[in-house]
């Protein structure tokens, strides 16, 4: 099974460009929270960064609704592909293509995280909806405080 849920938060606005057939594809990058445990007493938080690839109408929802910052939780799969560099060079990218997305927290959270200032952060985002779909927050991990973000 090739399954993966993710929660973070974007690094970058999403990229929305167009195949030679005409099939809209997104990619942008999310920060997700992972904790590096360096002694018995302490976990020193970090996180890694997962380009995410989406395709269709969910690239186009992506890039109209999400920007940089936005909380976001991702289901998908990862997908290993491999090219050939300008130098000649073969490459290996793995990535997650995302087959659902959904917002994991309120547009009014979103904006107080962009002025730098959040008064609900930390708070339940389960039963909030934005635009018909409902996060799923709680479900799928834990909040992110803001020493944790690295942008």
């Amino acid at each position: 099974m090739n399954k993966v849920v993710l929660i973070g938060r974007l690094t970058r606005d999403p990229e929305l460009r167009t195949t030679q057939a005409g099939t809209p594809v997104c990619t942008f990058s999310l920060a997700v929270d992972r904790r590096v445990k360096r002694d018995e007493n302490s976990n020193q938080p970090t996180a890694d960064f997962i380009p995410i690839v989406t395709w269709g109408k969910t690239a186009e929802f992506c890039n109209q609704y999400f920007s940089k910052g936005n909380r976001m939780a991702v289901e998908g799969r990862i997908q290993t592909r491999n090219y050939e560099a300008q130098d000649g060079t073969k490459r290996y990218v793995t990535e997650v293509i995302a087959e659902n997305v959904e917002f994991c927290e309120s547009k009014r959270s979103a904006d107080s995280y962009g002025s730098g200032y959040n008064s609900n952060y930390g708070g339940n985002y389960g039963n909030q909806t934005e635009n018909g779909l409902e996060s799923r927050a709680d479900a799928l991990g834990p909040n992110v405080s803001n020493e944790e973000i690295p942008f």
